[in-house]
């Protein structure tokens, strides 16, 4: 069986794309990251992309409006799987009518909580240190039409301790992604190249 072969979407600085794309390099079997999109132009993935050799598109309001040129690109790649790693805006229903349970995300939450347009980011580590919540955490689940609203996969938390703002915080959850989402990848890649 062919490696799995995998479409990171990112619209910010790109470390868990970077993650993602140096766990697999000693994985070639497993997965391959075939390639990058981004919506921003400004983004610190495609800096990233191009030190890592992984091939980028970047694409406009103008393309992501005419979905059907995405999705070509995406077939005629042969992408088996979609990560969104930090990717900000809702996928359109084409992408995920041609994808059915091919397309995850990392939210850095404990969804159903703190998820929904607008949580993303620091937003998400504000509204949870200013409900002074005990616990947070990572959730990997399946896109869908709506913002986090997916099939959950998998989940991880982290604890809160008194001393911790908001950016503590971002740090905890950011180094539950790093470890986890990779893996979580591997995990259903293995399970599509054993056809279940």
């Amino acid at each position: 069986m062919n490696p799995v072969k995998i479409a990171i979407f990112a619209s910010s600085s790109g470390s868990n794309a970077e993650n993602i794309v140096q766990y697999f390099e000693d994985k070639k079997t497993i997965a391959q990251i075939s390639l990058i999109l981004t919506n921003n132009p400004e983004a610190g993935v495609i800096e990233r992309a191009r030190r890592l050799g992984v091939p980028l598109i970047q694409f406009d309001k103008k393309m992501m409006n005419n979905q059907h040129k995405i999705v070509e690109i995406l077939i005629n790649q042969k992408i088996d799987l979609i990560v969104l790693a930090g990717y900000l805006l809702l996928v359109p229903p084409i992408l995920i009518e041609k994808f059915p349970n091919r397309i995850i995300n990392v939210h850095p939450a404990l969804l159903p909580n703190y998820g929904g347009k607008g949580m993303y980011g620091l937003k998400v580590h504000e509204a949870i240190f200013k409900n002074k919540e005990k616990e947070t955490g990572i959730t990997i689940h399946y896109v869908n039409e709506k913002f986090d609203e997916g099939e959950p996969i998998f989940q991880a938390k982290v604890e809160i301790l008194l001393t911790d703002s908001a950016i503590d915080i971002e740090a905890k959850v950011h180094q539950v992604e790093l470890e986890h989402f990779p893996k979580v990848i591997e995990n259903l890649c293995l399970s599509m190249i054993q056809g279940n």
